[in-house]
């Protein structure tokens, strides 16, 4: 409700509830239970509900150029709303400028990922592009160190970045990691060092980890 660039088409709350929103907000008055009855099952409200239009999302030389000293994520192939929702909430933790989707194979912005988000979509602004190779390219070209997190790589990710440059961390969906073309297109190939007993990590981790260095 406080994201200017966030339409808003009703909100719903109890009579206590309407007392904590902000000026100039009409809320309609209803009991917890009518509250219950309009959202999905397991959805927790606290006495306020809202109904948003989506946010729409920004071209991007519009989100990441010219560079800024930010960095940048890169979601290549994460479908899991709440992995999603987890990283942009990584991204809005470490002062990253905006998280960059495919088109056609991320979740849209809804609530379950919002609510994962914390309030984090509504802060990093989002890019959807159809083709994540060629965006990287159009980074890079601009003055952002690539790096592909994978966990083959020889290089930890804290001797891959360089003071000075901002970064575009690119990660993978768990399991199936980064697609060929996406991980070529960038110019260096970093991993996080974990203990052999384990495999991998969770893709929201990984990239909290990695814009934490780049950040740091």
């Amino acid at each position: 409700m406080a994201n200017s660039a966030r339409r808003i088409e009703r909100v719903v709350a109890t009579r206590n509830a309407a007392s904590r929103l902000p000026e100039g907000l009409e809320p309609q008055i209803l009991d917890p239970d009518a509250i219950d009855g309009m959202l999905p099952p397991g959805a927790v409200h606290q006495g306020i509900a809202v109904r948003a239009f989506p946010l729409e999302p920004l071209a991007l030389e519009a989100a990441c150029l010219p560079p800024d000293g930010r960095s940048v994520l890169i979601l290549d192939g994460v479908t899991d709303p709440q992995n999603v929702g987890a990283a942009f909430r990584s991204a809005a933790a470490f002062g990253a400028r905006a998280v960059i989707l495919q088109d056609r194979k991320s979740p849209p912005l809804t609530g379950v990922l919002a609510k994962a988000a914390a309030g984090a979509i509504e802060i990093v602004p989002h890019v959807r592009v159809a083709n994540l190779g060629r965006a990287i390219e159009t980074l890079r070209a601009h003055g952002y160190l690539t790096v592909a997190l994978e966990g083959e790589a020889e290089l930890g990710i804290a001797d891959a970045l360089s003071p000075g440059r901002a970064a575009a961390i690119v990660v993978g969906a768990e399991g199936k990691g980064l697609r060929p073309g996406v991980a070529e297109a960038c110019e260096k190939r970093a991993r996080i060092p974990i203990a052999p007993s384990m495999e991998s990590l969770n893709v929201s981790v990984a990239a909290a980890i990695a814009l934490y260095e780049a950040n740091r």
